[in-house]
């Protein structure tokens, strides 16, 4: 069942009854859900964040997705005019980007399945703001559940669009699988983990096809109950600051290793942490040859228990063993460990979690879109989290995307028993000792770099120099002690870097969104069976 809106038993709404929309429906977009058409509701208005993210990536997916149809419609006559190579190569494909109406069916239009639809919002938020819609296949497996949708539906007037289903998600998705036409795009919901609807979606996504997956139960993806992370996963979590990215990149190796079971992988176009979930967005494509490369693309991390330095094991490299000819490559297996017995720094021993994915989350390219889309004219005032949309992907677009996990600065700061010194003073550090640096989305006061860690060590000791531990801090064998009795090793220069303060910050962006309700959270699970 849908986190965004549960149900229980239902009472059939009379045909054109006119109800009140202040106070029997529940509005959101352009969508209207009767509240009449169940006896209870349960609509939580922070997801509608999630939703608003949703039909934008859909949006943007579209023109993709069109543009994929008519590269195929094009082959296909050229091969059956059996076109010269000649004439084949001057015939181009760049045509302009289609003009795309909501609302409106389109033949080559995207198949879009919503497999756990509850009373159906998003599924109608889709057909009402999604340009591009051949058709919605909104299925829910409570009877309740089906009655609400069907009343929706015609409420709001989107029948030639949306079509109800009512049956196992698994089994609508498996009954999609090659022979049979593949859905464009796969969106689950669920409430909690959705591993168990993995095997089904991989399949039944066609070949450029989005699969669009949340995940609530952040306490097992966060490393309080790492043997039910790997029951449900395959991967152990880790209780680390960074376990909202850590989450992200244990779901994300779950479904590639689902899709290389049918010889598919994944490529994320965006993963975000926001509020109580994970929520992704992986473009699914089939070549058994690249599914070999996906060893590379998954590592172990290793945390020390003292200072809770992050080190990642990758689990295979795969290396070019002809300079000229690409497409000879090979898997090497990496020699072991990557650590010593004991940590470098501090002295203590390691625990081991994983295996994560530790490519990179997002697509810098397919992002920007996103944020060019949310600046056209038209976008201007269409989601009601239009400001946090933008703040959030310009702290994405920011990111690096090549290092995977982050540390939270005033954790290190107490682990080595300094005052926490101002980001921007932090920031101009690493930057003036020439490495990279960049904030992340999951949560304020986290970085992300490319400097080795003893550099980051060797920065909070020289903070330490003008801005002393105390002398209880500095007790002998504390953690403190151990961390500040290494020798100072680089040189640190605090003067101001021009890009201490990234863009979105001068800017005044909204990139962080505090608790918005008093009993905020995912809300209980539906009982309508």
């Amino acid at each position: 069942m849908d986190s965004d809106v549960n149900t229980s038993d239902k009472q059939p709404v009379e045909q054109g009854l006119i109800l009140p929309l202040s106070e029997e429906t529940i509005n959101e977009g352009k969508a209207k859900i009767l509240k009449a058409s169940s006896k209870t509701v349960f609509y939580n208005p922070v997801q509608e964040f999630n939703r608003d993210l949703s039909i934008l990536v859909l949006s943007i997916h579209a023109q993709d997705h069109f543009k994929q149809k008519r590269v195929q419609k094009q082959k296909e006559l050229k091969r059956n005019a059996s076109i010269s190579e000649t004439e084949e190569s001057t015939t181009s494909v760049d045509e302009p980007e289609l003009e795309l109406k909501a609302g409106e069916v389109y033949e080559d239009g995207m198949v879009i399945l919503e497999a756990l639809a509850a009373t159906g919002l998003r599924s109608i938020r889709y057909a009402k703001e999604v340009p591009g819609v051949k058709r919605i296949v909104a299925n829910d497996l409570s009877p309740s559940a089906v009655e609400s949708l069907k009343a929706n539906i015609a409420f709001n007037g989107v029948d030639h669009l949306v079509a109800p289903s009512h049956n196992d998600a698994s089994m609508v998705m498996y009954q999609n699988r090659p022979p049979a036409p593949r859905f464009d795009v796969v969106d689950l919901d669920p409430y909690g983990c959705p591993s168990h609807f993995l095997d089904g979606a991989v399949q039944s996504v066609s070949n450029q096809g989005l699969l669009m997956v949340t995940c609530t139960d952040m306490a097992v993806l966060a490393g309080n109950s790492p043997e039910t992370c790997y029951s449900k996963y395959g991967a152990i979590s880790l209780r680390s600051k960074c376990c909202h990215e850590m989450a992200i990149r244990i779901a994300l190796q779950c479904i590639e290793s689902h899709a290389n079971r049918y010889g598919r992988y994944i490529t994320p176009l965006l993963s975000i942490s926001a509020d109580f979930y994970i929520r992704m967005f992986v473009r699914v494509n089939s070549s058994p040859s690249q599914c070999k490369r996906s060893i590379s693309k998954l590592s172990l991390v290793y945390q020390c228990v003292g200072c809770e330095t992050l080190t990642l094991q990758p689990l295979g490299e795969y290396k070019r063993i002809n300079p000229n000819n690409p497409n000879q490559m090979k898997t090497i297996l990496p020699h072991v460990p990557s650590v010593p017995e004991n940590c470098p720094h501090c002295d203590m021993r390691y625990h081991v979690g994983g295996p994560i994915w530790n490519a990179p989350i997002h697509d810098k390219a397919f992002v920007t879109r996103l944020l060019d889309a949310l600046s056209e004219e038209q976008s201007v005032g269409k989601f009601g989290t239009c400001k946090r949309l933008e703040g959030m992907l310009s702290v994405i677009e920011e990111e690096l995307v090549d290092v995977p996990l982050y540390y939270q600065l005033d954790r290190m700061s107490s682990l080595m028993g300094v005052s926490t010194m101002p980001t921007v003073t932090f920031s101009s550090a690493i930057l003036n000792a020439g490495y990279r640096l960049s904030q992340s989305h999951c949560k304020p006061s986290c970085f992300k770099t490319d400097a080795p860690q003893h550099f980051v060590w060797d920065t909070l000791r020289a903070w330490n120099k003008d801005k002393p531990a105390t002398e209880k801090q500095l007790k002998e064998g504390s953690l403190s002690s151990k961390l500040l009795s290494k020798p100072l090793k680089s040189t640190v220069d605090f003067t101001m870097h021009p890009d201490a303060n990234p863009d979105s910050k001068l800017r005044r962006k909204c990139r962080y969104q505090l608790n918005p309700l008093k009993f905020w959270g995912p809300g209980i699970r539906s009982i309508a069976k």
